[in-house]
């Protein structure tokens, strides 16, 4: 099949670099790092009310933009290649979760919240793990481990950020009361979403990363001179700078074959066999390219000032949260036996 973007999606692709690059380089990056909540909250207004980048797997009758998740993990793709911290993540997977779960009464009550860009993250009570943007999210969606799915408050709830590696991630840890928490669905089918979305977002947002990772070599070799030459003139290094861009160009098109068929799935399918081997494959080209960036940047790469340890963080970052690419090759070797 073929995976070539749309006239319309290359426009949003366009449009979200656009903005990223005059309010997310380096600089403000770093800065957003900074703030109480380790995000730009200006910078994902705009994007919301710009962009509509919440709205964009929200059905149109709960005032979404009616476009569809694969457009919306284009989106992330950006935001991972300019390492932007946002809540994109974790609204897509709420978004899901009562996409999925919840009863038609709570999806005419929260999607349209959650399309203007109200925050929200996902617990799940029968498998405990760090949350993503748990300490800032404004609501608590619970998967409860007796099959139902429920909707706190998150200042009803006992919320505490988890310092991590990378800090472009944020995650955190929530404690649910349980007279805090109000039914509005079946937890089974937003599980099975969860694990789907979450796989597919996570290659996203790792072949943006590795895209970022491959375009500052490749920037920094034309610029680093050694024995009076460029260092990227030289042989050795052409050949290794070609071999991640084979591994980047690989990994974009099962990202978009992985997120295409997230898109297109439901619960019930569980998560595609596209978007295992998206993972694999993305997370692995991260993992990659993140260790050629430190090594072919040299001594520079390694200090606190460079940019190149943002990009070796996330890269082995998200392999923690909805497994490991060896753990996706299991699923696809469980799948096929």
């Amino acid at each position: 099949m073929d995976f070539a973007l749309s006239a319309e999606q290359e426009q949003l692709v366009a449009t979200v670099r656009a903005l990223l690059a005059r309010r997310s380089d380096p600089a403000a990056v770093r800065s957003a790092l900074a703030l109480p909540l380790g995000y730009d909250e200006d910078l994902w207004r705009l994007l919301c009310e710009q962009v509509g980048v919440a709205a964009l797997a929200v059905p149109e009758e709960h005032d979404g933009a009616g476009a569809t998740l694969f457009e919306a993990l284009l989106v992330l793709e950006e935001l991972g290649r300019t390492l932007t911290p946002s809540p994109l993540l974790s609204t897509l997977l709420a978004t899901e979760v009562v996409l999925a779960g919840g009863t038609p009464e709570a999806q005419a009550d929260l999607l349209p919240r959650l399309a203007a860009g109200e925050t929200a993250c996902v617990v799940d009570l029968a498998a405990p793990h760090p949350v993503v943007d748990a300490d800032r999210a404004s609501l608590v969606l619970v998967l409860g481990d007796d099959g139902v799915l429920g909707v706190a408050d998150a200042a009803a709830c006992a919320v505490a950020w988890t310092p991590s590696m990378d800090q472009t991630l944020r995650l955190g840890t929530v404690s649910v009361p349980a007279d805090a928490v109000r039914p509005i669905g079946r937890a089974e089918p937003a599980r099975a979403r969860v694990a789907a979305v979450g796989t597919a977002a996570v290659a996203a947002l790792a072949l943006g990363c590795a895209t970022r990772g491959l375009d500052m070599t490749v920037a920094y070799s034309a610029q680093r001179v050694q024995f009076g030459r460029p260092i990227g003139s030289f042989q050795a290094l052409k050949h290794r700078m070609a071999d991640l861009l084979v591994r980047v160009e690989l990994a974009r098109s099962t990202s978009w074959a992985g997120s295409f068929a997230v898109a297109r799935g439901t619960a019930e399918d569980g998560t595609p066999f596209d978007a295992h081997v998206a993972a694999s494959c993305c997370l692995e080209a991260a993992e990659r390219v993140a260790a050629e960036t430190v090594q072919l940047h040299g001594g520079i790469a390694i200090t606190w000032e460079h940019d190149a340890q943002l990009v070796f963080k996330r890269a082995h970052a998200l392999g923690h949260l909805f497994g490991t690419g060896r753990a996706h090759r299991e699923a696809l070797a469980e799948s096929t036996a």
